[in-house]
């Protein structure tokens, strides 16, 4: 092929695309899988990028955000129409022009949803410490969705022994995560689902004391006060909106609210009000709100939490995972639907 030296190597590079700017509820049709683009394995000459390739792709809520025509600028920057939708992965380095990666290492952080990455952005991506634990966790556990958890737990809301913990969206990847983390620090802890069978899962995987569908509860309000007759310290917030209210409703007098998602809010074109901020005045509450990239020099102190629970068979993670660079619309759109038990990410390639 013109232009190409002897002993390089072309691959094709399937990749998925922001088709057009998402108003309201994601459809698969937002996103499109080309799979006719090639990528020259190679790093240019005096580049300190890093070429990889991918093996897991991460399916996180926040990247709704990112897809809307009037995004505000994140960790990631927000996507335009006809680019590679980017987001956090797992990947191998097959060459490095950067000091810090070698070739074979395994480095989780940002990358391109697409089989091959150059990545030039290398402050984004993170050696991968620990390969005696599956890559996947990566993904998930050990990645981004696990340091959100400790962050906006742990260190945002600094538990103590025997405090009422409020988690919503619990069953999900950052909300198992918080309720298993709140229960080893000697916390009573409930949490809510989508379902029936999510909501028994937290309860019997998971060891939450309690959870409730909010589905199916005739009023929020009256679904955290039958749950917590005392009142709430801890309200972990991945959803927002109506949740959101219940639990400023029954917060006790210092209580903390992380607010770490606002799923609810995601795919609505006219947000919903919060009602009851009054209670933070009146309650003198704390709430705070934080994105995890503003943390990441506490990933050091987090591996050192959250490993030797891992190891002594103390934290149970569950992932949803599928298989294949053409189902990641799917996987990504089942996040606003309920579909995924767990943490959802995308195989791309083994390890």
């Amino acid at each position: 092929m013109a232009g190409v030296a002897e002993g390089e190597v072309i691959k094709n590079n399937k990749k998925v695309l922001l088709k057009k700017y998402v108003s309201g509820f994601p459809q698969e049709s937002d996103l499109e899988v080309v799979t006719n683009e090639t990528i020259l394995l190679k790093v240019p000459q005096g580049s300190k990028a890093v070429l990889v390739k991918n093996l897991y792709l991460s399916c996180d809520p926040f990247l709704r955000v990112l897809m809307s025509k009037f995004a505000e600028a994140h960790y990631i920057e927000p996507f335009h129409p006809g680019t590679v939708i980017r987001g956090f992965g797992v990947s191998r380095v097959l060459e490095s022009g950067h000091p810090d990666f070698k070739e074979g290492e395994y480095v989780w952080g940002i990358t391109g949803w697409e089989e091959y990455s150059l990545i030039t952005d290398t402050e984004k991506i993170f050696k991968i410490p620990f390969t005696d634990v599956p890559l996947s966790y990566y993904t998930g556990l050990l990645g981004m969705t696990g340091l959100t958890a400790y962050i906006g737990f742990n260190e945002i809301c600094s538990p103590k022994e025997g405090e009422y913990v409020f988690i919503s969206a619990a069953s999900g990847a950052v909300g198992q995560l918080v309720g298993q983390l709140a229960k080893l620090k000697g916390c009573y802890v409930v949490g809510t689902a989508g379902s029936d069978e999510k909501v028994e899962l937290l309860k019997t995987k998971f060891g939450f004391d309690d959870a409730f569908n909010y589905k199916t509860e005739k009023s929020l309000r009256a679904a955290v006060r039958r749950c917590f007759p005392k009142g709430i310290d801890i309200y972990f917030d991945n959803v927002g909106g109506a949740l959101l209210d219940a639990a400023l409703l029954n917060m006790r007098d210092n209580g903390r609210i992380s607010a770490c998602g606002m799923i609810s809010q995601y795919n609505l074109e006219k947000l919903e009000g919060v009602h009851f901020l009054v209670k933070v005045i009146t309650k003198k509450l704390t709430m705070k709100g934080f994105n995890v990239a503003d943390h990441f020099n506490l990933y050091p102190k987090f591996l050192e939490v959250i490993m030797p629970h891992i190891k002594n068979g103390e934290i149970t993670y569950l992932e949803d995972k599928v298989e294949g660079i053409e189902n990641v619309p799917a996987a990504l759109i089942g996040l606003f639907t309920g579909k995924n038990v767990g943490k959802q990410f995308v195989v791309l390639a083994d390890e």
